[in-house]
């Protein structure tokens, strides 16, 4: 992960509000077919690592996905707020979420082999497929 200065963030409502100690400045687009149902296209995320605090903590749903991870929104104004592997507790947080995205670079795409092909991005990326994504940051599931 490249290392940056911390991050906040927020849902749409303000009902939650988050600090990550170090953020990634690399933002990826997830085309799993669980992304695509739970934002009606791909997620656009920055890995928060694991020192994410929530203020409004009280406010955050968490939907167990999968075996090997869970997504939080907020229960009141329905905004994602993250992805976490169970094992890890890394968290993925929509770029969107993020209150400065200025230094921000779209850089991969995870799940490539599950994008419907009525879109495309045109950054050259590190495109990978689910198979190497479970060998990269969940080995377990592979």
């Amino acid at each position: 992960m490249s290392e940056t200065n911390p991050a906040t963030g927020s849902c749409l409502c303000g009902a939650v509000n988050f600090t990550v100690k170090s953020i990634s400045d690399k933002v990826g687009a997830c085309h799993c077919n669980m992304c695509q149902k739970w934002g009606g296209g791909p997620l656009l995320a920055v890995d928060a690592g694991t020192d994410v605090t929530y203020d409004g903590a009280d406010n955050i749903s968490v939907y167990d996905s999968s075996e090997w991870a869970e997504r939080g929104f907020c229960a009141k104004c329905g905004s994602h707020l993250f992805y976490r592997f169970k094992g890890t507790q890394q968290h993925m947080v929509p770029a969107g979420s993020l209150d400065n995205t200025g230094s921000l670079i779209f850089d991969h795409q995870v799940f490539i082999d599950e994008k419907p092909a009525f879109y495309c991005f045109s950054n050259a990326t590190e495109d990978m497929t689910g198979a190497e994504v479970f060998a990269k940051y969940a080995p377990e599931y592979e």
